[in-house]
């Protein structure tokens, strides 16, 4: 019997050790109309690769990105049209960063890092959502493509490879 719970034991720590190796953010909850620090913790490489580009896409809604600069890493953003105008401090805007990418580093498999960019989450964005950035790791030959958004009513933790996301919490 107790060879039985610890073969359980083990297979649940398996279990969990696995579901916790997605890239996440570090604060997965924001408040609608606010500027997010996103901190995406990118967890290991790529079957044993080292890391070596991170990209991550910007959802609509998402405006006035700046992502930090990483010693070591180029910086690089991607620009293009939102498909409506916002209003960021009095200007409209109709265009703004729609991918930050890191790359030319080198972040070994045995490590984890993190990668971060801040932006505002504009009032039209639904409170009580979940609001998700497709990411990628590219490394030597092999990817991790953080990209999978569930359905109406499935349940993220279900996604073998999730986006990160961050739950919309209401206007105060």
């Amino acid at each position: 019997m107790l060879k039985k719970l610890l073969i359980a034991t083990s297979v649940l720590a398996c279990g969990a050790t696995a579901a916790s190796a997605h890239a996440t953010f570090e604060t997965q909850e924001a408040v609608v109309g606010s500027t997010y620090k996103a901190v995406l913790r990118v967890p290991h490489g790529c079957d044993g690769k080292a890391t070596k580009v991170v990209r991550v896409q910007i959802p609509e809604g998402v405006i006035a990105v700046k992502p930090m600069p990483k010693a070591g890493w180029k910086l690089e953003t991607v620009k293009g049209k939102y498909e409506r105008t916002y209003e960021n401090h009095g200007s409209q805007v109709t265009e703004g960063v729609k991918e930050v990418i890191w790359s030319g580093g080198e972040l070994p498999d045995e490590f984890y890092d993190e990668f971060v960019f801040r932006g505002t989450l504009t009032a039209g964005l639904p409170a009580g959502e979940t609001l998700y950035f497709p990411a990628i790791q590219e490394c030597d030959g092999a990817a991790e493509r953080w990209i999978e958004i569930p359905a109406a009513g499935q349940d993220a933790h279900d996604l073998e490879m999730p986006a990160p996301g961050v739950k919309l919490l209401p206007m105060k």
